[in-house]
Formats: structure tokens, C-alpha cells, sequence
């Protein structure tokens, strides 16, 4: 009995301890399937159970100031598979599907069959694949009409159009397929444009299809904000087709404009030609892509010549370094600390006063205007004037021009800078500081976008006109308009003269660099030009790049187009012009020689601006045959065989002499020998120099400094 009552007792004791490891066992399996597993098991079940499509927000529409659609989101189609779905119809239907498609979307087969039968490393079939994005409405009902089955379906998508093509096209730039901003505003303000896509969620069967009467969840897209610009679509069209032409006429490599309000800083236009069609941007070709969409208005550093003068005359005007009354004498050049400058004028201007000195764009005079002001002084007006940082106008890819630090000027240095060398700006830093030198002093915040709104109609972004500081007086600023319509009127800038309304303006053409040297033959021809000349709207710039003609000036390669976009911006925003302007319509030349086109314009009160011989035809005319022009414009003609012939005088470059091993005294005496200076940063080295920028035996611009670094030498 005992035993057998110990042997029960044990085989109950074992029972139950087998009983509990499998309850224990159970229970372990459980809690791995329902803790360690089961987040990723119930979204194994999800994805088998529901199908997630989703869905596109609508990216925010930009608009310019009179509300012309400038980019928009319209609707298209995404063509979608289920492999999961696709899979259980077999072999044969699967390739008949994948031989459908591929003809319907004009797409490889073999891409096609593989994206339908698409497996994740598990070896379980997609619920969802995208074949083709974009697709118009004719492709979905091409589909349909196929009667492929519930495996394939569509979906709405969006596209991004650009109504106008290439207008603006820098300025607004484009977006990826998959509506991301890639350039220009579409890039900058992608956060505000974007949106944020929703999600359709539903319940599906065993095959993919979605149940009669499953649950169904809606997360609705949240739709971008829409821009208003500050620009004006008529006015850019004007501005455009003059940079073509002027590219054109000009051989040109490229050529930027940029228009301005000078009473609100306010962008109206602004375009780098060639440009490009964003609604197909070449793509496969990178390096056209990013040359085309660059926006060289705000990227691209020029040295600006002679528009600069603008800004000289300014701060002596205003620093009291000169006045109205001051006379000056140009023999031709002006010796600084024995270096002779030329001026453009082989023989000079001879004795001039303040406003023919403008007028004649003298070079010496405005070199003594400089070092009449003295480098602090003169540095301060260029800092106020904007030079040195980016304008912050909201358009990406702004740089900040090229200022050399007030310290490492010398004279020398200070007089080019006087008359627009040794120093470069953006085209758009430019129009900004020529804005505040003649709306009475003030520089204007420059701004392009006016305002965004969201899709309930409140603003979330909100630009107006805002002074940043105050740059001259309203006297001065008063006696400079005066003096730049004189330039108009009676001086270099004369092409640019509008019958019947008041223009003020500077002409520049300065000479490019290439590796840290003058780039023979390579020249920028720029104008500025204002209107009203007596209260003043509208400020326009247009810089020509490397103009392949004879006579390259800004009066000629420039001027006639800022003409010709100012009268049409002028007409286009009411100002009518007055009678009392003597005015003669330009004859048709194209077909004479220049003998005979020279004779026909004098009979009319013009003159001619060529190059080639008098025997030579013409090929075409700045400015156009009938149009009218101001009594005394200069037309500039064109031939077969108008080429390259600078008349700019380059400055004298001179060989970097050998002063390694010198000392300081021994290397300054050395380069100022040479025409050159020295420059010793930090200041307090001593010993004899080991390195110089740049190198002995390299050209350098007579009278720039040469950079030399000292050491001790340890005996």
C-alpha cells in the first residue's frame, strides 16, 4: 500500500509538472507572439487585410501681382498594381497583363513583369506598386477599356505646370517628379509650396480586392500655400524679348536684366537669357540644367565699371568732398604715387565741371572724386550702398559681391575703385544701391515675394516695403537724378534717351578676369537706367556678357534696350509722355553699305556706330528701323563681318620680381621698382621672406599688391 501510494503520488507529481512546462511553454509561445511579435505580425496582417493608397496634396500655386499663374498643380494619374492579387490569376494572365501595360504606357515588358510580380526578402508579394507616375486621363480609360482586373487601378497624382514657359523660369525654377522644389523659389519656399500627402486606408479581402462593406479611413492632404510675387508678368515679357535681341545683335554670351521699384523695393522683372521651358528642363544633361536655371542676377559677381560712378559722385556729393561747382582736368590719365591710369579717352576731356565730368564718364575725375573722400570715408558710402552683402530678396543663391577689405587698399587701389574697378557686385546689389541713390537716399529692401496664403485664405508670409537705412540726402540724391538725366540728355548715355519722357542713367563696360588675369577680348557692356528722371518708379538694369562686336560701350551695347524696355514699362503703367521732345524716326539701313547708312542717318540727325569698312552691307540696326528716337542718337550697325575689336585700354601689367630671401625693406623697394606693392599680413613679421603671392615671374595689374610672408632665420 505504502508503496503504491508513493508511486501514485509521483506519477501525479510528474503529470502535473509536464502539464505545467506545456502551460509554461504555452504561455512563454504567447507572450513572444503577442509582445515580442506581435507589433510586427499585426503589421504582417494589416498589410494582407488593407490596402494603403496615397493620397497627393495639391502643391500651392505662385501667381505674379496681377494674379497671372506662374506655376500651378494640375491633376494626372499614378497607374498602380497589386502582385499579391496579380499573382493568384496565374502565369498566363500575369503576361498578358504585363503585354498590355507595357503597350498602354509605352514601357519596357520585362520591367513591367518584374514590378508585377514583385516579392520583399520574405518572399511575400507586394499589396501595392507604382508603374507609371503622371499619366493623362486618355491612358486611364486606355486602361480601363483593357479589362486587366482588380490588380490594376490608378490612382489621382499631380503634375506641375508652368503656363508661361520660360518666363520667369529662373526665378521660379522647378520641381522634381515627385513635386519636391528643386530650384529657384520652387526650392526655397518648398516648405510653404509642398503640402502635406493624406492616406486612404481599406479593408481588402484574400485576393486584394476591397471589401463591399469594409472600413474605409480617409487621412485628407494637406494642400500647399499659394504665393503672390511682386513681378509683373508684361513687364517681364518686355525685359525678356530686349535680352534676347541684345544677346542676339550682340553675339553675346549671356545677358541679365533686372527692374526694380525704387519707391518700394519692390522686384518688377528680373531674367538671365538663355534661359530654359521648366516644364521640360533637360534632365539628362546636368551641366546645361544647372548653367541655364542659374538665376546670374543674384549668383554672379561683375566688376561694374563705370555704372559704379553712380555711387562715387554720390558720396562726394553727399561727404561734401565736391560739390556742383567743382572743375576738373583730364589730360588723358592721372598719376597715383607714379602710376599713370589712363582714362577711356586717348588725349582726355580736358577741362570739365562736375556734370560733364559725369556726362563724359571721365575717368580721372572720378578718381579724384575717391581720393578727395579718402578710403574710410568713401568705404562707409559703400558699405551703406549695400556693396559686400547679399540684398536678402528672398531669391536663393543670393552671394554677396566682392569688397577687398579697407585695410589692404592702397591709393592706388581707392582711385580704380572711383570709377568701378577692384571692386564687384551682383546686378542685383546694383539696382538696389542705384535705387536709394535717386528715390531721395533711402535703401530699399528688395523683396520678390509679396505674400503667401494658405489654403483657408489667411496669410502666413507677408513682405511691404521696408527702408533700411538711409544712404545720401534728399539733396543730394536730388542732384544726382539731375546730373544722370543730363547723362541722358546730353552725354554717354544718350541711346537711352525715351521721346516725350524724363530718363536719367550711367553706361559702364568693364573688362573680365579669368584666373586672377584680364581676359583679352572678354568685356561686360552694362546700363542703368531711371524713370520718371524727376520722381522716379522704375530702375533698370542690363548687362550684356561678352558682347562680339566692334565698338563695345555700354552707350551702344546696352543702352538701346534699357531704352526700349523702359518706354514699354512706362506706356504699360499709364505715364504718358509729353510733345515736347524733339524726336526723328530711324531709317531701314539693312541692305546698305555703311558709306550709305552713315549718310542717311545725319540726313535725320543721327550718327553711326560701326566697324566695319564704309563698303560693307548691313546686316542689322540698334535701334530698330521706324522706331522713334530722340534727335542725336547714335545707331549702331551691323555687319557680316562685325567682330571682336577692343577699344577699352587695358591696364599695364608688369613681371613679379624674385624677393624671396629679402627683407622687409629690401622686398618693398624691390616691387615698388616694379610698379607694385607690398602687402605684409600679419603686419608685425619680421626676418627675410620665404613666400610671395603671386610668384616670381607671373603678370600682374601694375600698381596691385604682392603678398610676402617673413620668418626669422635661426643661426
Amino acid at each position: 500500500m505504502g508503496a503504491t501510494g508513493i508511486s501514485a503520488k509521483m506519477r501525479l507529481v510528474w503529470a502535473l509538472a509536464v502539464i505545467g512546462a506545456l502551460f509554461a511553454t504555452l504561455i512563454g509561445r504567447l507572450f513572444w507572439i503577442m509582445i515580442v511579435d506581435g507589433p510586427d505580425l499585426s503589421e504582417k496582417a494589416l498589410t494582407q487585410q488593407t490596402q494603403d493608397t496615397s493620397l497627393t496634396a495639391s502643391r500651392g500655386t505662385i501667381t505674379d501681382t496681377g494674379g497671372v499663374v506662374l506655376a500651378q498643380s494640375g491633376t494626372t494619374y499614378r497607374v498602380l498594381a497589386n502582385p499579391f492579387s496579380i499573382a493568384r490569376s496565374g502565369a498566363d494572365d500575369r503576361n498578358r497583363i504585363a503585354l498590355e501595360l507595357s503597350d498602354i504606357l509605352g514601357m519596357d515588358y520585362d520591367y513591367v513583369l518584374g514590378q508585377l510580380t514583385k516579392q520583399n526578402t520574405a518572399g511575400v508579394y507586394y499589396k501595392e506598386v507604382v508603374l507609371k507616375r503622371q499619366v493623362e486621363r486618355s491612358v486611364v480609360d486606355a486602361i480601363a477599356a483593357r479589362k486587366l482586373g482588380n490588380g490594376i487601378y490608378t490612382a489621382i497624382d499631380s503634375k506641375r505646370y508652368y503656363p508661361n514657359g520660360s518666363l520667369f523660369s529662373q526665378l521660379i525654377g522647378f520641381t522634381t517628379i515627385d513635386s519636391v522644389g528643386q530650384s529657384g523659389l520652387e526650392q526655397k519656399y518648398d516648405k510653404y509650396l509642398a503640402g502635406e500627402n493624406g492616406r486612404m486606408i481599406t479593408e481588402t479581402d484574400r485576393v486584394g480586392s476591397a471589401l463591399p462593406y469594409g472600413v474605409q479611413e480617409i487621412i485628407e492632404p494637406i494642400h500647399g500655400y499659394d504665393m503672390v510675387l511682386t513681378t509683373d508678368s508684361v513687364i517681364q515679357s518686355f525685359l525678356e524679348k530686349a535680352l534676347q535681341e541684345a544677346m542676339r545683335v550682340n553675339s553675346a554670351k549671356t545677358a541679365q536684366g533686372v527692374i526694380m521699384n525704387c519707391k518700394t523695393g519692390e522686384l518688377v522683372a528680373l531674367s538671365t537669357q538663355p534661359d530654359y521651358d521648366p516644364n521640360q528642363p533637360p534632365r539628362d544633361d546636368i551641366a546645361t540644367l544647372n548653367a541655364l536655371s542659374r538665376n546670374r542676377v543674384v549668383s554672379d559677381s561683375y566688376e561694374p565699371g563705370s555704372t559704379f560712378k553712380i555711387f562715387t559722385l554720390s558720396a562726394a556729393l553727399d561727404s561734401g568732398s565736391t560739390n556742383l561747382n567743382a572743375g576738373f582736368f583730364c589730360p588723358g590719365s592721372y598719376t597715383v604715387n607714379g602710376e599713370i591710369i589712363k582714362c577711356w579717352k586717348a588725349g582726355g576731356h580736358g577741362t570739365q565741371t562736375l556734370e560733364k565730368a559725369a556726362q563724359n564718364s571721365c575717368n580721372p575725375a572720378f578718381m579724384q572724386m575717391a581720393l578727395g573722400m579718402g578710403a574710410a570715408k568713401f568705404y562707409d558710402y559703400i558699405y551703406a550702398f549695400g556693396f559686400g552683402t547679399a540684398t536678402g530678396c528672398g531669391i536663393a543663391g543670393e552671394s554677396g559681391g566682392i569688397v577687398v577689405h579697407q585695410k589692404y587698399i592702397t591709393a592706388n587701389n581707392l582711385a580704380r575703385i572711383g570709377f568701378g574697378q577692384s571692386i564687384a557686385a551682383t546686378p542685383i546689389q546694383m539696382v538696389a544701391a542705384a535705387c536709394a541713390a535717386v528715390n531721395g537716399g533711402n535703401l530699399m529692401q528688395p523683396y520678390v515675394v509679396e505674400r503667401i496664403v494658405n489654403q483657408n485664405g489667411e496669410i502666413v508670409l507677408q513682405n511691404s516695403p521696408t527702408v533700411i537705412r538711409r544712404v545720401i540726402s534728399s539733396e543730394t540724391s536730388g542732384q544726382v537724378r539731375a546730373i544722370l538725366e543730363s547723362v541722358v540728355a546730353e552725354g554717354s548715355g544718350k541711346n537711352a534717351g525715351i521721346p516725350g519722357y524724363r530718363v536719367g542713367g550711367k553706361t559702364g563696360t568693364a573688362q573680365k578676369y579669368e584666373n586672377g588675369k584680364i581676359a583679352e577680348g572678354k568685356l561686360v557692356a552694362s546700363f542703368i537706367g531711371f524713370a520718371p528722371a524727376d520722381d522716379p518708379e522704375y530702375v533698370c538694369l542690363i548687362l550684356v556678357d561678352e558682347p562680339r562686336v566692334g565698338t563695345i560701350f555700354g552707350s551702344t551695347v546696352a543702352a538701346p534696350f534699357v531704352k526700349q524696355v523702359l518706354e514699354e514699362t512706362l506706356r504699360h503703367a499709364g505715364y504718358l509722355p509729353t510733345q515736347n521732345a524733339q524726336t526723328v524716326s530711324v531709317p531701314d539701313m539693312v541692305g546698305m553699305t555703311i558709306g550709305e547708312a552713315q549718310a542717311a542717318l545725319k540726313a535725320n540727325g543721327l550718327s553711326a556706330v560701326y566697324q566695319d569698312g564704309g563698303t560693307d552691307i548691313v546686316t542689322a540696326q540698334v535701334p530698330a528701323a521706324n522706331e522713334i528716337v530722340q534727335n542725336g542718337t547714335q545707331v549702331l550697325l551691323y555687319t557680316a563681318g562685325t567682330g571682336v575689336e577692343i577699344v577699352e585700354i587695358a591696364p599695364d601689367m608688369v613681371t613679379v620680381p624674385n624677393v624671396l630671401g629679402r627683407t622687409r625693406l629690401s622686398a618693398s623697394d624691390e616691387l615698388d621698382k616694379a610698379g607694385l606693392h607690398i602687402l605684409i599680413d600679419p603686419p608685425d613679421q619680421a626676418g627675410v621672406a620665404f613666400r610671395q603671392v603671386p610668384a616670381a615671374g607671373e603678370q600682374a595689374e601694375k600698381g596691385s599688391l604682392v603678398l610676402v610672408e617673413f620668418k626669422r632665420v635661426v643661426q
